[in-house]
């Protein structure tokens, strides 16, 4: 209720300051597990895709969005956002488990394979656990590509300019094999990756980005 609420309050706000224009959004299943992977490009990803869809998409956030700054953390709270602790040893797996009771529960939940905000606009390298997630779980994966937010809030902007914001939705991929083979998890991490790549139009760079101190 909270979520539906927040979301009607503040959707038509920001599609009208910020022009949203979305495509393959019939490709999101209108009920049951998926995991939407996108590119990151701006803090802003994870409000403009929830808002282009009927259902809530589920995030994973850093405990310190919580406990700061009010309005923030109301806003992660009314979302449906899940605090993680990026400074415990076993982050990385407590988000995967997180994510994993999301898909358990039949929701949808968004991840960014890349792991932090390109730092130049290119799409870099997956790292696995999109891949761990969707073997363990057996929820389809959505590629998704977004465009404009980084002009809209670029990387230590604090105030968001005026802009046009795209969301393009690829088809639902589905994969076999064991989120415990290495092997396994790189390929399909990579073949995620190729369709994010195919909808976004970036340059591909074969390397992980690294996290700068906002990310962190």
């Amino acid at each position: 209720m909270l979520y539906r609420l927040a979301k009607i309050v503040s959707a038509p706000v920001l599609r009208l300051l910020w022009p949203t224009e979305v495509t393959g959004a019939e490709h999101v299943p209108g009920s049951g597990p998926a995991i939407l992977a996108s590119n990151h490009l701006s803090v802003l990803d994870s409000t403009f895709l929830p808002i282009v869809l009927p259902r809530q998409v589920r995030f994973v956030a850093k405990a310190e969005y919580f406990t700061g700054n009010p309005v923030t953390a109301a806003w992660m709270r009314a979302t449906g956002q899940i605090s993680i602790d990026r400074q415990s040893p076993s982050s990385a797996q407590d988000m995967l488990d997180a994510a994993a009771r999301v898909l358990d529960d039949g929701e949808l939940f968004g991840i960014y394979p890349e792991g932090t905000r390109s730092p130049d606009g290119r799409l870099y390298r997956g790292k696995v656990g999109v891949a761990w997630l969707a073997l363990a779980t057996g929820a389809p994966v959505i590629p998704v590509a977004m465009s404009g937010t980084d002009a809209v809030l670029p990387i230590g902007a604090s105030l968001p300019k005026l802009g046009r914001v795209g969301v393009r939705i690829g088809k639902p991929l589905t994969f076999s094999g064991s989120q415990t083979s290495a092997r396994d998890r790189r390929q399909v991490t990579d073949e995620i990756m190729a369709a994010i790549q195919e909808l976004s139009g970036q340059e591909y760079v074969s390397s992980y980005a690294h996290s700068s101190s906002l990310d962190k």
